[in-house]
């Protein structure tokens, strides 16, 4: 019988002191970062069959086991990935909030823009005075100096977001690799314990895995083992028990300043679906750069290729006070047409703008397949309807296509980006005051002689620019009746009986003017040289009424407009991912809370088993105690 109490008693001193030891762990590790709970699991030993019936004989440790609800765990792993994704996108967009609200103060882009056209406006006032030209050749290169000041702060922060990636990267992998490590310590671990949790390696490896997330959504699988396979968005393998696979960061096929990333195999690497690299940090550099970086370049590209192309169109349509036609005002940049490193044609793609006004904020992924070409339009880093045609050339949204040499491979891809450098390789072409084109290059008259009431407009010069030798030439219209004139001059043909109709346009040798009143029979009007146009305004006066005019966006948008447009745009999104950043944050410590409820160390709890477990040991000790009690009893019966 005092076998039996011993043993009883020893149980319980031993399932007590082990109690004692969890909870002092738990209590030790309460700051562990993933630390869970431990509670010992303990169970009636088995009975022992008597006469009297079954006797019990003490209790027995079954095994140490974590407080994990791996629901809970699930759910706090989701909140934390999205959560990451949108704080690491909100960070980064305010980056770019600050650009743009920099842009509109005192030294942004759009007093830049103001300033060059109130020196436009100043000047055609004073057109034959050099300080007003002076001015406005000024405040020409002020406002393209702030087009490529924004545009180095956009790199700027494309490369911060290139390092990010890089460094996301390298942690996924170490992350990966310590899990594929834990996998096999865990295994070793619990199979020379006879298939006992290691509680600790466990933790361990959730709390690797939580991490892992925080960089990029990841997708655990258990296996029969209780390994870890690691899989993130699409199904790519991270981790395979042991096994852990690398990533790489990688310079694109299409475009080297930016990066992919690349799933490494034997001695080269595949590229990843960038949709399916969602969630955590990662997730949040490549959403910021696919719908932010492009967007901000390609609108900011779009003003400033459109302000050159559409000022160009009008400037060569003037005269400078050397008497000649107009040249390029500013340097306008091309389209960048990139065929990807991994084409096996030798195609060349150029890519040239035909209308300013049609021009978009999109880029175009253009790939062949042996027979026709699909082109591709990716905006705000989705792409959008596929246009496919078989041959060149071809235009879409104001720019034209044309196979410059060379032949596509199936297969080939190209990458078309019309506004991409716009802001970054805009110039100033004019650098003498004289070649301002102020004037414009021809000069109406008629004689006061004339009989009836008929008077002749400034005239215009009609685009595209000209190129026609005789639209300076000089031009007489002599009226034979009141409906009807003649026409004399090098360059018209000098048609007669050419019906008229008040205020209608009369066009000839590039030009247009109108009459209006009625002339009589034998009224001459004049169309000529302007010979002397130093101090006229006309074509300034054209150039300064662009800045109001709807010339970009499909005729939906001035320059400032557009600038607008986009500067409204980045605002209403970076208060977007404001509201909904805290909102998944304030989720997140919701779900952390209830899962740490659950699976945290409560000191409070901890406390009171302390004192459950040394009361336990107390009277377990007190059981031993009675049985040896006991057990000299009988020995002094026996003396």
């Amino acid at each position: 019988m005092s076998s039996g109490i011993f043993g009883i008693g020893l149980s319980a001193l031993q399932a007590a002191q082990r109690g004692l030891l969890v909870t002092g762990h738990n209590i030790s590790n309460t700051a562990t970062p993933g630390y869970t709970r431990q509670q010992v699991i303990q169970s009636t030993s088995d009975a022992r069959a008597t006469g009297s019936g079954f006797i019990g004989q003490g209790v027995q440790v079954d095994t140490v086991k974590r407080a994990y609800n791996q629901f809970l765990s699930k759910q706090v792993a989701q909140a934390g990935t999205e959560s990451s994704q949108l704080e690491t996108y909100f960070s980064q967009m305010k980056q770019i909030d600050s650009l743009l609200a920099d842009s509109i103060g005192g030294s942004g882009l759009s007093p830049a823009l103001q300033d060059f056209f109130g020196s436009l406006q100043e000047m055609a006032t004073n057109p034959a005075e050099v300080a007003s030209r002076q001015s406005m050749l000024s405040n020409a290169e002020v406002l393209v100096r702030q087009f490529h000041s924004m545009n180095s702060q956009l790199d700027e922060i494309q490369e911060g977001v290139n390092r990010q990636i890089e460094n996301s990267t390298s942690l996924i992998n170490t992350l990966g690799a310590r899990i594929a490590k834990l996998n096999e310590t865990i295994g070793m671990a619990e199979s020379s314990a006879n298939g006992q949790p290691a509680n600790d390696l466990r933790d361990q490896r959730d709390e690797l895995v939580a991490q892992l997330n925080d960089e990029v959504r990841a997708t655990v699988v258990v296996q029969s083992d209780g390994g870890y396979s690691v899989f993130l968005g699409g199904g790519q393998p991270l981790v395979m028990g042991s096994q852990a696979f690398q990533l790489t960061a990688r310079p694109s096929a299409m475009d080297a300043d930016r990066l992919e990333i690349a799933r490494v195999m034997g001695g080269g690497s595949i590229p990843l679906k960038e949709a399916n690299l969602d969630g955590g940090k990662l997730g949040g550099l490549l959403q910021f750069r696919n719908e932010i970086i492009d967007t901000v370049r390609n609108g900011l590209g779009r003003v400033a290729s459109g302000l050159a192309g559409t000022f160009n169109e009008q400037h060569r349509l003037g005269q400078d006070a050397q008497g000649n036609l107009g040249g390029d005002f500013f340097t306008t940049p091309d389209p960048v047409v990139a065929a990807s490193t991994e084409n096996t044609g030798s195609a060349v793609i150029e890519a040239e703008i035909v209308s300013y006004r049609d021009l978009d904020v999109s880029d175009y992924r253009l790939s062949f397949d042996g027979a026709n070409y699909t082109l591709k339009p990716i905006r705000n880093g989705v792409e959008g309807n596929t246009q496919t045609f078989a041959t060149f050339p071809q235009t879409v949204d104001g720019v034209r296509l044309n196979l410059a040499s060379g032949t596509v491979a199936a297969g080939d891809e190209f990458l078309i980006r019309p506004t991409a450098k716009g802001a970054g390789q805009l110039a100033v072409a004019v650098q003498d005051t004289g070649k301002i084109a102020a004037a414009a290059p021809i000069r109406t008259s008629a004689p006061a002689i004339n009989a009836g009431t008929g008077r002749i407009s400034a005239g215009t010069v009609n685009a595209p620019p000209p190129t026609d030798p005789n639209l300076q030439q000089a031009v007489t219209l002599t009226f034979t009746s009141a409906t009807t004139f003649d026409v004399s001059g090098t360059g018209t043909g000098n048609p007669t009986s050419v019906p008229f109709t008040a205020g209608g346009p009369i066009t000839f040798n590039g030009w247009t003017v109108q009459i209006t009143g009625t002339p009589k029979p034998g009224d001459t009007f004049s169309i000529g040289p302007n010979t002397d146009g130093v101090a006229d305004n006309r074509n300034a006066l054209l150039l300064g009424a662009l800045q109001s005019s709807n010339t970009l966006a499909a005729g939906g948008a001035s320059y400032q407009g557009a600038y607008g447009q986009l500067v409204s745009l980045m605002g209403n999104k970076t208060r977007e991912l404001e509201v909904t950043a805290d909102a998944q944050a304030a989720l997140f410590t919701q779900t952390r809370a209830l899962q740490q409820s659950e699976a945290g160390v409560n000191l409070d709890e901890e406390a009171a088993n302390l004192l459950r477990y040394q009361q336990a040991y107390q009277a377990a000790s007190k059981v031993i105690q009675t049985a040896n009690q006991m057990f000299d009893a009988l020995l002094e019966i026996t003396r």
